[in-house]
């Protein structure tokens, strides 16, 4: 079995290992001498302790984990046909003048009865309340809008908006950063896709769905279980002794507890120079959920979602039956490895199920509530997509339940991108990677001119990041189409799991799609006896 995994020693947490020979299990160096002046884990951990389980620098990175799993969707190919043309428009016949990739339509739906339409099958990981989010939310915010696709605003934004106002009661009255976030969405959404807003144990107690349905009148809330990136609650990390003292009187776990004289010394002498906020664990219980959807509904809105993690096999069947019976609008699974702006790396490589695993499993549940004549709620996959190719294997997998994929890194890259661009340009330090398509944004920018045709003057209202957002969307769009119109499929509905074959019989055992060997063998057989 080959080593999966390298311990002791990542990029994402900035150590490395001195020897060239390293123990696969452990990570350590085969020969550590005394008076290594480092760079492994270990060693780091020796005086800087737990600020090692984290990538860093927090706030500048995003971190993916890197774990290579036995399975993942590598093993699976697209089948490709040369007859036929299944989900052309309704006034086209299929020809060959016809069925061309162009013409295959990549929107999608997803809601119980009022549906959401988006251009492109893929919307935003949770992006909440860490740095990267906040830095970057006017060039993710307008990106999805006019890529026309949702973005999904996460958790514990009004618990750390510096300008938060509470009444008595201890709810929130005032959150400038979440109107921010939502003005900035709105400004530019133009009927595809939407803007929501999970929320965890913090954000109910502090009351953020009913600011949300009072102030802002928005149709959808999603509730989160966790994610594929860790099992514990949301953390981000705070640099201010005042913040993080301010951030534990709002009740959240802080740590090391700011209020200790000695903490305080040590932050003061500089051998402590960041806080870590947690969130709590929830605890679902079924009578729980059903409650909380029926509050949430009271309160006028719309469609709920559910985000769930990569946990075990029980909590994957609760999520699908419980979002069954209370009508969950889209229930999203994200996977392991995880790819966040802040959990802890051990998490990350070693904790939860594999996005491919999860999904086969999911797969295999919706068929069963379907057997019993329940209706399945509208599905997402979530864990380390970032491209086309693995967007259509998951929409044929999971067929015809999956709807959309959900990306974080995948889709904050081009908006981190394009703003870097921007800063270049007023630098007048462009790298060679951009400056050879030239040195202005109309140059720069393939769809700048049609973004202008279609905004106006309102362009100069889009920053360039929103704009990397929108080159992003149609460069998947347009390699979707590609992609689908080699296997006859014309619409997204028309996906089959049939349209996928397992490389190697590990993946088909796993997944359920035909070996490769075997799939379409009883068509070819026939033709062969005919």
């Amino acid at each position: 079995m080959v080593n999966l995994r390298q311990p002791n020693a990542n990029e994402a947490t900035k150590t490395f290992n001195r020897s060239k020979s390293v123990v696969p299990m452990s990570g350590i160096c085969t020969r550590c001498v005394d008076g290594c002046r480092g760079n492994c884990e270990i060693f780091k951990s020796s005086f800087r302790g737990r600020e090692v389980l984290y990538p860093g620098p927090f706030g500048e990175v995003t971190a993916g984990a890197d774990k290579n799993y036995p399975i993942d969707y590598s093993h699976i190919n697209i089948q490709g046909y040369a007859v036929g043309a299944v989900g052309m428009p309704e006034d086209m016949e299929p020809s060959p003048e016809t069925a061309r990739f162009p013409n295959v339509s990549t929107e999608t739906e997803y809601g119980w009865d009022k549906k959401v339409k988006m251009r492109v099958p893929i919307f935003t990981g949770a992006l909440g309340s860490t740095d990267i989010a906040r830095k970057n939310w006017e060039h993710f915010a307008i990106g999805a809008a006019i890529a026309g696709i949702t973005i999904v605003c996460g958790e514990n934004v009004c618990g750390i908006d510096p300008g938060l106002k509470r009444g008595n009661d201890g709810l929130v009255t005032e959150s400038p950063e979440m109107d921010r976030r939502i003005e900035l969405y709105n400004k530019f959404h133009d009927g595809y896709g939407e803007m929501l807003v999970q929320m965890n144990v913090e954000d109910t107690k502090l009351g953020v769905a009913e600011y949300l349905s009072s102030k802002h009148e928005m149709d959808t809330i999603e509730l989160k279980w966790g994610q594929g990136a860790k099992c514990i609650g949301g953390e981000i990390k705070v640099r201010d002794l005042d913040r993080a003292l301010e951030l534990k009187k709002r009740g959240y776990i802080v740590t090391p507890d700011p209020e200790l004289a000695s903490v305080q010394e040590a932050f003061k002498m500089g051998a402590i120079r960041e806080f870590e906020r947690h969130s709590r664990l929830g605890f679902v219980t079924e009578e729980g959920f059903h409650e909380e959807c029926d509050r949430l509904r009271d309160l006028g809105f719309k469609r709920i979602t559910l985000k769930t993690g990569a946990y075990s096999m029980a909590e994957t069947a609760m999520a699908i039956k419980y979002s069954s019976d209370a009508k969950i609008d889209l229930l999203t699974y994200d996977g392991a490895p995880g790819g966040t702006g802040m959990s802890p790396w051990p998490m990350m490589e070693e904790w939860g199920t594999p996005t491919f695993y999860l999904q086969s499993l999911v797969y295999e549940f919706a068929e069963k509530l379907k057997a019993k004549g329940k209706r399945v709620p509208d599905l997402a996959m979530a864990g380390g997509f970032s491209s086309e190719d693995g967007i259509y294997k998951v929409l044929a997998m999971g067929s015809p339940y999956f709807k959309a994929v959900c990306m974080g890194r995948g889709l904050m890259i081009p908006g981190m991108v394009g703003k870097n661009i921007g800063k270049w340009l007023e630098e007048g330090n462009l790298p060679k990677t951009v400056s050879e398509f030239g040195h202005r944004p109309e140059e720069i920018f393939v769809h700048y001119e049609e973004l202008e045709e279609r905004y106006g003057n309102d362009i100069k209202d889009i920053p360039l990041g929103a704009i990397g957002i929108h080159s992003y969307a149609e460069k998947t769009r347009v390699g979707l189409q590609q992609l689908m119109a080699g296997s006859r499929r014309f619409s997204l509905p028309t996906l089959q799991r049939k349209d996928l074959m397992a490389l190697t019989e590990e993946a088909a055992k796993v997944s359920g799609i035909s070996y490769v060997m075997d799939a379409y063998r009883d068509v070819a057989e026939e033709i062969l006896d005919g």
